[in-house]
């Protein structure tokens, strides 16, 4: 089984690490230097492949990697080979070629990536350390990473040992590749990552496609990390958040048909960590609708120290274990392992995605009845069972991209997100005066319309109408 496993960390991290004692052997060295190349309006980026050539001393290696959907189109998702010098080979056998056709006329440089890289050997695990650079025109930015590859014996062990280099230096898991971090540079100012389409296609198994979703939604939350931790940011906080809901519905996807005696302790750590997003996360709530009021002033003391709190457990060893986790459960957990598993792991996926939209409908149709009369906890839970079904309605969204599949997706989303925001207002009115209490703060109109009938009864007239549209509109899974 290959795997590899990659992790940032930061400059005092990446000292600590080089001397400590589980890097005590000499490491090889290698200077590395690796030019990206792409169209004027980024053609291959589009097309989700990468185009580098990298040189090592006196060898320059070709590399072509293709990514997600595209993956699935050619038979291999890598093709590499030294060629002469810094220009590009592209003839017919290139997918490059065959993904933009004469367009390889226009291929130049976009970006470069230079390293230094030092690798060891842990029993069939090989380690690198690299510190790099990102260049592309006038911009710079920097990285330090360690990638463990499993060469050889347990995989497990590459796990075992993350969390040993953790315990030296921490670590939070890497997802960007570096062609992610060069095209990351080119673009605008950094704001907040909402989810991507997640690459499923009808030939995956229930197995692979869960894996794929699990990643996605790692994915999602680590690159909303940096703009929490170092810039507060309220809408990257907010979709870091998402990213940790949207795990813990794919586990409970996951729940019901895999055996693994790991996913509530996963969950439960999940549930903590989304909670210690969620304090900072209703202060900005808020905030939003305070303006200028008598209790502003207040209410950004306790943004600042619920930020604070959430720096201290997005970086704890707490969060930064549940990752690792989360990876070596998706990678190879028990549900991959154990015979039990063995005929529901490998059954198709586009009748699982059927059955599982089919059930949560069933249940936010059932939860929503009589939506206007319902009490506080149980629109709570109708909102939770909405979020689940939209959740999963975007996870296998691939899987209905077809033009006869297309119109009925986008109305039956549309709906489920009316519905979603409806019942989001309406928790908003609640959790104002449960949010100011928590606090201890008194004053100002805040949670004014909390105690407006007529406010909330609007809302609710206004659910029950997106609730009627959802029922009604056809489910393009059929």
């Amino acid at each position: 089984m290959e795997m590899e496993l990659k992790l940032e960390l930061d400059a005092a991290g990446m000292d600590a690490l080089g001397a400590s004692e589980l890097l005590a052997a000499a490491p090889g060295a290698v200077s590395q230097r690796a030019i990206y190349f792409d169209t004027p309006d980024q053609s291959l980026l589009r097309g989700a492949l990468s185009l580098r050539i990298r040189r090592e001393g006196d060898r320059r290696v070709q590399t072509v990697k293709a990514s997600g959907a595209t993956a699935g189109l050619f038979v291999r998702p890598e093709w590499e080979f030294e060629v002469a010098d810094d220009q590009p080979v592209l003839d017919h056998t290139s997918p490059v070629r065959a993904l933009i056709g004469t367009g390889t006329e226009a291929i130049a440089p976009v970006f470069a990536v230079e390293n230094e890289r030092r690798q060891w050997m842990d029993g069939g695990i090989e380690i690198s350390l690299d510190d790099g650079r990102v260049i592309a025109g006038d911009r710079k930015t920097s990285f330090a990473e360690v990638e463990l590859e499993h060469k050889s014996g347990d995989p497990a062990a590459i796990f075992a040992l993350a969390r040993k280099i953790d315990a030296v230096a921490p670590v939070q898991l890497g997802v960007m590749s570096k062609a992610e971090r060069g095209y990351r540079l080119l673009g605008p100012a950094l704001t907040a990552t909402k989810a991507h389409r997640v690459a499923l296609d009808e030939s995956m198994t229930v197995a692979s496609a869960l894996q794929a979703i699990g990643f996605a939604c790692l994915h999602h939350y680590r690159l909303n990390l940096p703009l929490v931790l170092d810039h507060r940011d309220a809408s990257a906080l907010h979709q870091a958040r998402v990213a940790i809901r949207r795990l813990r519905s794919a586990l409970t996807i996951h729940k019901s048909v895999f055996v693994d005696r790991t996913v509530p302790r996963l969950n439960t750590e999940l549930r903590w960590l989304a909670a210690e997003l969620g304090k900072a996360r209703d202060i900005d709530v808020l905030l939003k609708r305070t303006g200028q009021s008598a209790i502003r002033t207040q209410l950004l003391e306790a943004r600042a120290a619920a930020y604070d709190a959430v720096g201290i457990a997005l970086q704890s060893a707490r969060a930064r274990g549940l990752m690792i986790d989360l990876v070596e459960w998706l990678s190879m957990g028990e549900w991959l392992r154990d015979d039990t598993n063995a005929e529901v792991a490998a059954t198709p996926v586009p009748g699982f995605a059927a059955r599982t939209l089919r059930k949560l409908r069933k249940k936010v149709k059932r939860q929503g009845h009589g939506l206007e009369a319902l009490d506080d906890e149980s629109r709570h839970e109708l909102r939770k069972s909405a979020k689940k079904l939209r959740y999963a309605t975007e996870f296998f969204a691939a899987l209905y991209d077809r033009k006869r599949d297309r119109r009925g997706f986008k109305r039956f989303l549309s709906a489920l997100e009316d519905l979603q925001d409806s019942l989001g207002d309406l928790n908003d009115l609640s959790a104002a005066s449960e949010t100011l209490r928590r606090l201890g703060i008194t004053g100002g109109d805040a949670d004014g319309r909390a105690g407006d009938p007529k406010a909330k009864a609007a809302l609710l007239e206004q659910a029950a109408a997106h609730h009627d549209s959802l029922i009604g509109a056809k489910r393009f899974w059929t």
